[in-house]
C-alpha cells in the first residue's frame, strides 16, 4: 500500500471557508491594541486587578479613538476569512456612551463585510456603583446581546455574593429588550466555582431556554466527574452554548488545590460527545489582560483542539463556523 500525506491543517481550514468563514464569538474589540510601555508592567496582575486598568485608556479615549482600536480588529479578522464577530464593549460610568457611539459607526462602516453583534459588558457589576448600574441599563437597548460579568459581584471582588441577583438583572433585561444573553462563568480553573450550574438553574427559571450563550466554562473541568456530567446535561436541556478561548486562559496560575486531572481549557472533548454546542473566540488582543495575543482564529482552534485531543474535523468545523453564528443568533 503507497502511504499518501495528506496535510489536516489545510484540509480543515478549506472546509472552515467552504462553510461560510470563521466566526470569532467572544472578543473585546473596544480595548484592544491598548498595551504600551506605560502599562505592560501591570500584565502579571490578577484577574480582579485587570478588570479595572482599561479605566485609564476608558476617560481618554475619545470616540474616534475606539473606532481607530476596533477597526484595526476588524481589518485583522476580514485577513483570516472571519464572516462573523460578536463583541463585548465596556458600559459603564468611565467610557459611558463612547463605546456605543463607536459600535454604531463600525457596523455602518463594516457591516456589508461581515456578521457584527455587539454585547454590552458590566465590567464594574452592578452593586458597588449605582452608576454602573445605570449604564448597563442605558447600553441594553442599543447592544444586539446582553451580556455578564456575575464574578464581579462575588465575594472575591464585592464583599458578599450577588451573583444570583447580578444573573436576575441580567434576565430581566433580556426579556425587557427582547435579547439573548452572553454571560462570563467559571473563569478561574476553580472547584470553588460553580457559576455555570448557576446560570443553568438561572436560564431555567427565567424560562430562557436557547437564548443563553455561556463564555468559558473552565471550572466545570476542575469539579468530579459526576457533577460535570450532571452540568453538560443541564447545558444541552436548556440549549445553552459554550464558547471557549483557550490561550485566554491556558495561563491558568498554578494552585496547591487537589482536583481532578485536566487542562485548564473548556473541556469540550466531554461537552462534545454529551451534546453541548461549542464556539470558538478569541478573547483578549494585544490589551492588559492578553499583550501577546494577535486575534490569530487558527492558534485558538489549534491550542483548543490539541489540549482536548479533538481531531474530528467534522466538529473542528462546526466549532469555527456554525456553531459561532448559532451563538450569536445569526440564524
Amino acid at each position: 500500500m503507497t502511504w499518501q500525506q495528506i496535510d489536516p491543517k489545510q484540509i480543515l481550514v478549506d472546509k472552515i471557508i467552504a462553510n461560510g468563514g470563521w466566526s470569532n464569538t467572544h472578543t473585546h474589540i473596544d480595548r484592544s491594541y491598548i498595551i504600551n510601555e506605560d502599562n505592560y508592567g501591570k500584565t502579571g496582575d490578577s484577574l480582579f486587578e485587570k478588570w479595572d486598568h482599561p479605566d485609564e485608556f476608558k476617560k481618554t479615549a475619545t470616540v474616534e479613538t475606539i473606532v481607530k482600536h476596533m477597526s484595526m480588529v476588524i481589518e485583522n479578522q476580514l485577513a483570516q476569512g472571519v464572516t462573523s464577530l460578536g463583541s463585548f464593549i465596556d458600559c459603564d460610568s468611565i467610557v459611558e456612551n463612547k463605546n456605543i457611539l463607536a459600535a454604531e459607526i463600525i457596523k455602518k462602516k463594516y457591516g456589508d463585510k461581515l456578521d457584527l453583534k455587539f454585547i454590552h459588558q458590566p465590567i464594574k457589576g452592578f452593586f458597588a456603583n449605582p452608576e454602573d448600574r445605570v449604564w448597563f441599563e442605558k447600553a441594553a437597548e442599543y447592544v444586539d446581546i446582553i451580556g455578564g460579568l456575575p464574578e464581579r459581584d462575588s465575594p472575591a471582588k464585592l464583599g458578599q455574593d450577588k451573583r444570583a441577583e447580578h444573573l436576575d438583572i441580567l434576565f430581566e433585561a433580556g426579556k425587557k429588550f427582547g435579547k439573548p444573553l452572553h454571560v462570563h462563568v467559571d473563569q478561574l480553573n476553580s472547584p470553588d466555582q460553580r457559576d455555570t450550574e448557576l446560570l443553568i438553574e438561572k436560564t431555567r427559571e427565567h424560562g430562557y431556554k436557547g437564548k443563553v450563550t455561556a463564555i468559558h466554562c473552565i471550572s466545570v473541568a476542575a469539579q468530579e466527574k459526576s457533577y460535570r456530567e450532571k452540568i453538560y446535561a443541564g447545558l444541552v436541556e436548556q440549549d445553552i452554548t459554550v464558547i471557549a478561548c483557550p490561550t485566554a486562559w491556558i495561563d491558568s496560575r498554578r494552585s496547591e488545590v487537589l482536583m481532578p486531572g485536566h487542562n485548564s481549557v473548556t473541556p469540550i472533548d466531554e461537552m462534545i460527545p454529551a451534546g453541548v454546542r461549542v464556539a470558538l473566540g478569541t478573547d483578549d488582543i494585544a490589551d492588559i489582560y492578553k499583550p501577546f495575543s494577535d486575534g490569530d482564529m487558527w492558534t485558538e482552534l489549534r491550542v483548543l483542539l490539541e489540549a482536548t485531543h479533538t481531531y474530528d474535523i467534522d466538529s473542528l468545523v462546526n466549532i469555527a463556523t456554525t456553531n459561532g453564528r448559532r451563538a450569536m443568533y445569526l440564524g
